[in-house]
């Protein structure tokens, strides 16, 4: 199969504090939007790994995933290039940590924002996509599945050759 179809694989965190969840504002090829903290796996590490280092990076909070949300499947097209894309999103849900208000955030990143449900269901428009208010209304619905049903074999957490 010369043309095999393969997904980019995300993650994505559910961080509640105080009946608000934790959003980043992004600066995109279609303006501001909002985004669940997210980002690609990286080579070398778990999709664990790689939500509490997404989180870190976008919002300088530590963030300790304690459950799977869900897992998703979304199709994109790029607005600029007209690149159809598909991602495989794990969600995970977790406890926020501490804050590094020194840190500088990702490329992009313009702020982190803690907003209720209905702050976030009042702005869908500005959504990065529709995954963002899925999750959300997921972990509301108590959805949780246990870490343990995501395993990455030591093979992959070896350095890239």
């Amino acid at each position: 199969m010369p043309n095999r179809w393969k997904p980019n694989v995300t993650v994505a965190a559910i961080v509640e504090h105080e009946g608000r969840f934790l959003f980043i504002e992004e600066d995109t090829a279609d303006g501001l939007r909002l985004n669940n903290p997210a980002g690609h796996l990286d080579p070398g590490e778990s999709p664990i790994q790689a939500c509490v280092r997404e989180v870190l990076e976008e919002t300088a909070y530590d963030f300790q995933p304690t459950a799977l949300v869900g897992v998703y499947l979304n199709r994109f097209t790029r607005t600029r290039t007209g690149h159809d894309i598909t991602y495989l999103r794990f969600a995970f849900a977790g406890t926020v940590g501490a804050h590094h208000p020194g840190r500088r955030l990702d490329e992009g990143i313009v702020r982190a924002v803690w907003l209720t449900p209905d702050e976030l269901r009042s702005c869908t428009t500005q959504h990065r996509s529709p995954l963002v208010l899925q999750s959300i209304e997921d972990y509301l619905a108590g959805r949780r599945a246990p870490l343990e049903l995501i395993h990455t074999d030591a093979s992959v957490l070896q350095p890239p050759r």
